[in-house]
């Protein structure tokens, strides 16, 4: 476990950063921040997320940019001013790095591409503080669960596979994190990328049963990134799980302790259903506090 002051003290930077990117951030803004000395909170923020403050900001701003080529119409040097650049060139030149790819070329093709996806450090570490506690409802945290079917019609699943992981944080551990910005750019996808269990049918040698993946239309016939397959998933069934909202950030661990709890007692005969290991894999979403946990699990109509 890292030292909480440490872990604290980067923290207040990343919210800094996160929250004023659209401003002149300097690294005495974030020393006042951390509350250390100009060298010693660079120093903090490198040891705990592996890059600079600078690369940090750079890599949010060009995130940003992109996400804005994408889903906008804003020309390349209106987005390179927008983003901080003093340059149509210095901007392709640092997207180009980022990406390994043109704005230009970006924005016609739209590839899957690895997004910034801020992960809150205090939340990480503190997640193993409060799984020593197992009481999953303390100081009025909901335990409401709502579910959902949903059909989903022929699709492909595009997965990133893992060889020993065993959940989202053995997963990054072993593959990184850069597989969820990266399937999170993909614009045709169903939904958000998740964790996947994988089905035995799905399994290779070597691997394990746990995978990054998200869903896509039938037709997506993109180009991937290394390391990266693409299956078919037949039409089926899924069960979305879905908690609730909650106010503190440092409580994500709670809620999707929550919503597996309930998938664990859930009685879907009741409601005509079967779980089947089989038809699909089974998405962990993940939490947010606005937003709750969410999961999703495949189902068979039963007769």
């Amino acid at each position: 476990m890292q030292d909480l002051e440490k872990v604290s003290a980067v923290s207040r930077m990343q919210e800094y950063i996160v929250t004023r990117i659209d401003e002149e951030i300097t690294m005495q803004d974030l020393s006042q921040v951390a509350g250390y000395s100009l060298w010693h909170s660079i120093r903090v923020f490198k040891e705990l997320l592996d890059k600079t403050p600078f690369e940090y900001i750079r890599t949010l701003r060009l995130t940003i940019a992109a996400q804005k080529l994408r889903d906008s119409d804003k020309k390349v040097i209106d987005v390179a001013l927008s983003g901080g650049f003093d340059s149509h060139d210095g901007f392709t030149r640092a997207f180009s790095k980022q990406f390994d790819i043109t704005p230009k070329k970006y924005r016609l093709e739209k590839p899957p591409v690895s997004y910034f996806t801020y992960y809150p450090i205090r939340d990480y570490y503190c997640l193993y503080e409060k799984r020593r506690n197992d009481e999953i409802m303390k100081n009025g945290f909901s335990s409401t669960v709502t579910v959902q079917a949903v059909t989903r019609p022929d699709r492909k699943l595009i997965l990133l596979r893992s060889e020993n992981a065993t959940d989202y944080f053995s997963f990054c551990s072993e593959k990184g994190c850069d597989w969820e910005g990266l399937l999170n750019s993909i614009s045709e996808k169903f939904d958000n990328a998740a964790i996947l269990e994988l089905p035995p049918k799905f399994m290779k040698n070597g691997t394990s049963t746990c995978a990054a993946g998200v869903e896509v239309p039938y037709d997506f016939n993109k180009s991937l990134p290394e390391g990266y397959e693409m299956l078919d998933l037949p039409q089926c069934t899924m069960l979305y799980f879905c908690g609730m909202p909650f106010e503190n950030e440092e409580d994500f661990g709670k809620a999707i302790d929550v919503v597996m709890e309930s998938i664990e007692t859930y009685r879907a005969e009741l409601y005509g259903y079967a779980f089947s290991d089989d038809v699909a894999p089974k998405f962990n979403f993940g939490a947010a506090n606005k937003v709750g946990a969410k999961m999703a699990v495949p189902v068979v109509t039963k007769i």
